[in-house]
């Protein structure tokens, strides 16, 4: 019987790299990371597969090591005041199989300060951005009905937005504040008991249907397909 993925041993690797953030430790623990935290992720998202295309069959979640779905641990300090090497939660990108331009994914964060999903664009570059809101302003009933539907399942938006309306855009547009999103991305917790149980799959499929209004809704925004 499947028993999970992720343990109380991924939780406390997170915790303890927290604690320890530097390259000596982690290669001390290495091993623990790869069967720990990696090896489960990758289990999972082998296994997310099956479930993700019957929402859609245009997003992959691939468990390679190199190219796939998981993020590396190493932070990317080039250009951060923060020089710890390693980040301290995993996560995994469900990414668009047309990799050529922007597109909305779903996501995965697992993390001991609060796991969750989420789905949606992330600061898209400016052309994106500005493809996304001129297709509010083109398809204002589709977005009010892809918006209810996401936040009638107890889905959250987040992200950054302007405090300005952006340039070209009326500032008593009835979608304004909508329009003055940098990033159109929803969430949903995901508590610690069902990210260790076998169950997180179906759970992780359930809460993609719940977002697919939202996701589909920028596909068709990007000129990208959905079904």
């Amino acid at each position: 019987m499947n028993e999970g993925y992720f343990s109380s041993a991924c939780f406390d690797f997170l915790t303890e790299l927290k604690a320890h953030n530097s390259r000596d430790w982690f290669q001390a623990n290495k091993k623990r990371y790869e069967a720990d935290v990696r090896g489960p992720f990758q289990r999972l998202l082998t296994d997310l597969q099956p479930a993700l295309a019957k929402v859609s069959n245009q997003f992959v979640a691939s468990p390679k090591t190199v190219g796939g779905s998981l993020f590396r641990i190493h932070r990317d300090t080039r250009f951060s005041k923060d020089k710890t090497p390693y980040k301290t939660h995993a996560g995994a990108l469900i990414f668009h199989q047309d990799r050529s331009k922007p597109a909305p994914c779903f996501y995965l964060h697992i993390d001991p300060e609060g796991c969750f999903f989420g789905a949606g664009i992330y600061h898209p570059p400016a052309p994106a951005l500005r493809a996304i809101r001129d297709f509010l302003v083109d398809n204002p009933n589709a977005w009010g009905k892809a918006k209810d539907s996401v936040l009638g399942v107890g889905l959250a938006f987040g992200g950054d937005s302007l405090s300005r309306p952006p340039r070209g855009y009326a500032a008593d547009h009835p979608l304004i504040d909508d329009l003055k999103r940098k990033d159109f991305v929803v969430s949903k917790p995901l508590d610690q008991d069902m990210a260790m149980s076998a169950a997180l799959p179906d759970w992780f499929a359930q809460r993609a249907t719940e977002a697919a209004p939202l996701v589909d809704y920028l596909c068709a925004a990007l000129d990208l397909p959905f079904d």
